[in-house]
Parts: structure tokens; sequence; C-alpha cells
């Protein structure tokens, strides 16, 4: 069951100063004495901190994330209603909860505040940060912390089915899914009773983003042009399914939320502040095992190319799958075994990077 660190107070990028800031977080195995055995596992848009909910496939003795081995931890993201501060918590000075006074978080925010979680828990250092979408976002901003002396705080980086920066095209999805919520007659301005939010925006937001995060060869091998019996007006297989899909997420997510971590995600930019693009890329020191997915539509196969040709101590593999952008949370086994073999390689000395074409 996950569990609870609440710090006294937190600043944002942009000024605001937080109170009474809740981090929920699961973890799997033991810190060692030296407090460096730590992988921490970031999770995507509607994902909980329960790793073996969503990724059991890699999580177990001998698996990519070996609680024998790993202090694994899986720090529940800002934003998220999954415990972490939300726009469902309530704010410590009226009392009521935040909903669309919510503050704006980036994913920087997001990484220092699961960092002093990270040192809260005995963590000195982090053997690799592991994460696909949106947690790929949070592996590549976990490149810039630095310990004290100025040692990369996370040595090993798996970046998967992610770019460096938030395109035009990501966020164009994420603003049509938002429109969805903030358009339905029940968001009310963000203020909505709990007993009566804007479910129908939420599931049109959930259906555009099932269809991104899958392929044409994966919706088409699958229904084609299957008709089914009459079931809630939906007379194609497709939209039944994507229905589904829809009505499943509203029973375990809240609106406001995933505004709030689709803004999240637009922030998504390793250069903002820092330099020029491939400059800021080509000056993160760690090996990194970047993973892409060869249907993905969503974050295509070219952004993690990009990123392999510029991090210095890059190797590229790439999930050869139908499924498109969520094959990360569907071909397990192969997943598993490409970063189980990457990790027993990367211990070893690097001495010259690798790129597969």
């Amino acid at each position: 069951m996950p569990k609870t660190l609440t710090f006294p107070e937190f600043p944002l990028e942009d000024g605001t100063t937080l109170r009474e800031v809740p981090v929920a977080y699961q973890t799997w195995g033991t810190l060692n004495a030296a407090g460096t055995n730590a992988v921490v596992v970031c999770h995507a848009l509607t994902g909980t901190p329960d790793v073996a909910d969503w990724w059991d496939g890699l999580l177990g003795a001998g698996r990519a994330l070996d609680p024998t081995e790993d202090f694994v931890v899986c720090l529940n993201v800002p934003g998220s209603p999954y415990g972490s501060v939300s726009p469902l918590t309530e704010h410590p000075a009226s009392g009521a909860r935040y909903g669309a006074d919510f503050p704006g978080f980036t994913t920087r925010d997001t990484v220092r505040l699961h960092r002093r979680a990270l040192e809260q828990l005995g963590v000195r250092r982090v053997r690799c940060a592991v994460g696909g979408s949106m947690g790929g976002m949070h592996v590549l901003e976990w490149a810039f912390e630095a310990t004290d002396d100025g040692a990369p705080f996370v040595q090993a980086l798996v970046p998967i089915a992610v770019g460096g920066r938030h395109t035009a095209w990501q966020i164009g999805w994420s603003e049509a899914q938002r429109q969805a919520i903030t358009t339905d007659p029940k968001w009310r301005g963000g203020e909505y009773p709990l007993d009566d939010p804007p479910t129908d925006g939420l599931a049109s937001a959930r259906m555009m983003a099932m269809v991104s995060y899958r392929s044409q060869p994966s919706f088409d091998g699958r229904f084609g042009r299957d008709v089914m019996a009459d079931q809630d007006g939906a007379p194609y297989a497709v939209e039944s399914y994507l229905r589904y899909q829809g009505e499943k997420l509203v029973d375990r997510f809240d609106p406001g939320c995933y505004v709030a971590l689709t803004q999240q995600m637009d922030t998504h930019d390793v250069a903002r502040g820092r330099g020029a693009y491939e400059a800021v890329l080509e000056s993160i020191e760690q090996p990194a095992l970047v993973v892409g997915i060869d249907s993905d539509v969503l974050y295509p196969l070219s952004e993690q190319r990009e990123l392999a040709a510029h991090l210095p101590r890059a190797t590229l593999e790439v999930l050869s799958a139908p499924h498109g952008h969520d094959a990360f949370l569907i071909e397990l086994d192969a997943l598993n075994e490409t970063i189980a073999a990457w990790r027993r390689d990367e211990r070893r000395p690097v001495t010259a990077k690798s790129v597969e074409p």
C-alpha cells in the first residue's frame, strides 16, 4: 500500500509556495546502508505508485526492477489523484480543496519535490531512473539533479517512448483533451462538486487519448469494420471499445487532475533556460537506454533517435510491436528483457557509444 510523506512547504518555479505538501509513494526491496541502491520508477499520466499493478512484468527477482538488489521507489506525481498534492487536496488555509486554484507544476517542480521525498527516505544516490511517456519526461529531468559535490544524483537513465521536449503535435493532443473536459457544462470553471464531475468530458478526453496511444494497424487488425449488436448506440466495435475505455477512466480518475497533469506535461523541455537543445542533451553525462516503439504515432521513433544521437552515452533500443505508444505497457516481456540486459551491461565499463540504426 502507498505511504505518504508531507513537507511543510515547497516553492514552485512560478514563485508559488505550497504548504503541507503530501507525496504518496510505494517501495519494494530494502535501501542499503549507504543509501545508494535506489531505482526510481516514474509513472505515466494516469498511473499510480503501485508499479506491481501496471508493470508487474518488470518487477521481481531477476527482472529489470529487482527488489532483491534494488530499493525500487515509485513516487506519485503532483496533480495526480492517487495521494500526492493535487486539485483534490485540501488547501491548508481554507480547508477547501484546491480545485481550479491548484498551481501549475512543471516537470522540474515534480522532480525537485520527489528528490526531497527520496532524501527523506534516506536515498543519497539513485542507481537508475526509468519511466515511459510522462514518466520518461521526469526521467530526463532527473539527469540534471546533482549531489553536493556536483556528481549526478541519478547514475543511469531509461527514458521510454518520449522525446526531449513536448512538441506542438503532443501539445495539440493535450489541448484537445483538455477542451473536451473544460467545455463540459459540468466543469463549472473547475469548481465542480465531487459527486457531480464533468464525466462526459473526461470520457471523451480518454477516448481521444486512446486513439493516439494505439496505431492504425492495431485498430484495423483488432476491430476492422466489425459491426456489433446495438450497444449504447455504438454500431462499430471500435466505437464500443473507445466508449468502454472512457467509462473505465471515469471510474478511477478526476477531470481536474487530468487537466493539471496534461498541462504539466506540456512544460516538458530539457533545454528551457539551459541553452541550445542539442547542446543541453550533449551535456547529459549519464549512460542512458533510450527505448522507442516503431508504431508510436504520439511520440514517434524519430524523437528517440534524436535523443540517442545527442546523448553522449546512449544506447537506442526499439520495441517492434503494432500496439502504438502503449506498447511499453503491453509488451512487458520484451521490455523487461531489454532493460534488464542493459542494466547488467551498464554496470560494466562503458567504452563506446551504441546507437542502433
